[in-house]
């Protein structure tokens, strides 16, 4: 990129959360210090300051329509999965797009930038907990819900509040390289790259119930007891239906198998054993998996983790602290 400064700003509106906002900024700031010319302004559609969703009063620094910027993002809100998004903030967002080089959201910004048509034939993600309402507004979308970041050309789109910096790092590390990018990740002592997908912070099975009550009747049977005997035969037994059946309402009803949804209960329940400081061999008992090794496969598929590996990075210091009582 040179030496000529790098114009980032940053669109905001009132309720929007402030860690969208500050994570990012933060990332481009300690960029400077480390030899980076980032510029970094705050936009709201009309000029007028705005309320964060704490309560804090932003200033910023102009009107969309009297600012121009080489990188454009837009911080995300609680407000716009539940309501529509209003036609100022999506004239706003058209408006800044039109004159940056590339354009990207934090979390569920990525509404605002669907609303104003700037994901439509581009894969994006956003939120894992509301990832499927993103895919039902924009439909000419490929939303991918266990993406940390995604990028599509020059649209950039990033998942919940702390994904904001993993994207700013890569917006980053495309400006400068991955040496000061590095340096910026130490110094915020954060990841440069976070291995596996948003599955790492969620339980991967949470959404509304099956609309059958047959189907219903068996996932609510394996998140009762998830080590039971819960293979294909005898979960169909208890519906006295076919394996071929139930197998086949499973993919219309929850898009996996019985023997996959089966195994991401026990997944589930294994990264909150692994949380609350079980051992990994206890753990693949207590989840109901056959043995540690099909345990380990299962991590290391979803998260490209080892469970000893996920247990370091995630698991509570509870444990650890009563050990030094």
């Amino acid at each position: 990129m040179g030496s000529a400064t790098h114009r980032v700003a940053v669109l905001v509106y009132d309720g929007v959360k402030m860690l969208d906002v500050v994570g990012p900024a933060e990332v481009f700031g300690e960029a400077n210090r480390l030899g980076a010319d980032y510029t970094i302004t705050l936009v709201s559609p009309t000029g007028a300051d705005v309320t964060s969703s704490i309560g804090i009063r932003i200033a910023v620094d102009g009107a969309a329509t009297e600012l121009a910027a080489d990188t454009f993002l837009v911080a995300g809100a609680d407000l716009y999965p539940r309501t529509p998004v209003p036609r100022d903030l999506i004239e706003a967002t058209r408006t800044l797009a039109v004159r940056a080089g590339r354009v990207a959201s934090i979390c569920t910004g990525a509404f605002i930038l669907g609303a104003a048509g700037l994901l439509d034939g581009k894969r994006a993600t956003t939120h894992w907990k509301v990832a499927h309402e993103l895919a039902a507004r924009c439909r000419a979308s490929r939303v991918e819900p266990d993406a940390i970041y995604v990028r599509d050309g020059t649209t950039y789109t990033s998942a919940g509040v702390t994904a904001g910096i993993d994207l700013a790092l890569a917006l980053v590390e495309e400006d400068h390289g991955p040496d000061l990018t590095r340096d910026v990740a130490r110094a915020l002592v954060v990841y440069l790259q976070r291995s596996g997908g948003q599955s790492q912070f969620s339980a991967p099975l949470q959404g509304p119930p099956p609309r059958s009550p047959a189907v219903r009747r068996i996932t609510d049977l394996i998140t009762a007891n998830p080590g039971g005997n819960h293979s294909l035969g005898e979960l169909a037994q208890q519906l006295n239906v076919s394996p071929r059946h139930l197998t086949r309402l499973f993919r219309e009803e929850l898009s996996t198998t019985p023997a996959r949804y089966v195994e991401m209960i026990r997944f589930d329940m294994a990264k909150a054993l692994l949380d609350q400081g079980h051992t990994a061999t206890q753990t693949a008992s207590l989840a109901g998996f056959p043995n540690y090794e099909s345990m380990r496969r299962v991590f290391a598929r979803e998260l490209s983790l080892s469970p000893a590996a996920y247990q370091r990075r995630f698991s509570t210091t509870r444990r650890a602290d009563e050990g030094r009582q």
